[in-house]
């Protein structure tokens, strides 16, 4: 069942094929019969990676890769003094990196565990106040004003109910809702067409209604978009690219400096392996293994900065990329703004003004 299929076929209709009740919704047994086989209301996530292996995965950056190579070949010719100070080099990069990005999803995670969603719901003929993760296709919930949807619901009874959709489809008007089929022969109809449904993270403005769910988690139309957003890969920032590209022009004119050495030393009769060791110097010695440092502290320094402001940055080379924009191309309302009508100022009736300060 989805809100396209859902729309079309009346209240009692719905009703039977979910196989609930209109009045006193589903009993315990089928409850629990039901999260068994669509699960929990909410989006499955990547299993999280251990500690250990988010650390080792600092270690994948081309520069960081050609440092590591620089410190083993220093070792290997007993320079310790070189493979020292590159290693010490490595480990502050990769473990600044790690504790911030780590900080910032701690702080992510503590932000969504913060106020978790609820709703009313008849179960058994009573209401029941209940966290919207446990809701299963087929529970009858209650909605009043101020709620937030947390469903996908086909709605039963209504009560001059609109609905503020602009964070899901961008449109400012409050839509309003009915409990009457939608025709549209074999069409299929667009999220404004669903006139008696209600969709998941949407938010009742006016009136009451009763509603059916019947799409939850990823099945819902919110969570078809939740998941077209996972299988989006990240792109390489700016700075990633140019320090993948700088990685890789220093490792080519390493192995370059090592190959010339090398062959003209043979050329004049020297040891080869006298040649290679001072080639492999040569090229240790060009490569920058303070850069990554600079550019980590200084990326860490402007992610602190920006935790000021309340702005909390996941991944170190986004505060580059931030940077880097020049153009911002957004949908207005629901994404710049809430569409919610803000009191700023206060006035009496005996000509007193006062100013809200929102916190």
């Amino acid at each position: 069942m989805n809100s396209d299929t859902a729309c079309r076929v009346t209240s009692d209709e719905i009703i039977k094929i979910l196989q609930t009740d209109g009045k006193l919704g589903l009993n315990e047994n089928e409850i629990q019969n039901r999260r068994k086989f669509y699960g929990h209301n909410d989006f499955e996530v990547d299993d999280e990676e251990p500690i250990w292996k988010k650390y080792l995965g600092q270690f994948k950056e081309p520069m960081i890769l050609l440092l590591l190579v620089s410190a083993s070949l220093s070792l290997l010719m007993k320079q310790y003094d070189d493979s020292i100070s590159i290693t010490i080099a490595i480990i502050i990069v990769v473990t600044v990196a790690f504790i911030q990005e780590n900080r910032a999803e701690k702080e992510i995670e503590a932000l969504k565990k913060l106020v978790p969603p609820k709703c009313t719901c008849i179960r058994d003929g009573k209401n029941h106040q209940i966290f919207a993760r446990d809701l299963v296709p087929g529970d009858l919930c209650i909605l009043d004003i101020g709620d937030r949807i947390p469903a996908d619901l086909r709605l039963i009874e209504v009560n001059e109910i609109s609905v503020d959709e602009s964070s899901f489809t961008g449109e400012t008007k409050p839509s309003l809702k009915t409990i009457l089929p939608i025709t549209f022969g074999s069409r299929q109809t667009s999220i404004n067409d669903r006139k008696n449904v209600v969709f998941m993270g949407t938010h009742v403005l006016n009136g009451n209604a009763k509603g059916i769910v019947i799409c939850t988690g990823e099945h819902s139309e919110f969570g078809k978009v939740f998941q077209m957003m996972q299988q989006q890969e990240a792109p390489k920032t700016p700075l990633q690219k140019s320090m993948d590209a700088l990685g890789k022009q220093l490792s080519f004119y390493s192995l370059s400096i090592i190959g010339f050495i090398v062959i003209v030393g043979w050329l004049q009769g020297r040891h080869i392996l006298e040649m290679f060791t001072i080639g492999v110097s040569l090229a240790v010695a060009a490569i920058p293994e303070g850069l990554p440092i600079v550019v980590t502290v200084t990326l860490a320094l402007g992610v602190q900065r920006m935790a000021k402001r309340d702005a909390i940055v996941k991944k170190l080379p986004i505060v580059e990329t931030l940077g880097c924009v020049t153009v911002v191309c957004s949908d207005k309302t629901g994404t710049l703004t809430k569409n919610e009508m803000t009191v700023t100022n206060i006035v009496t009736s005996d000509g007193q003004i006062a100013e809200v300060c929102i916190f």
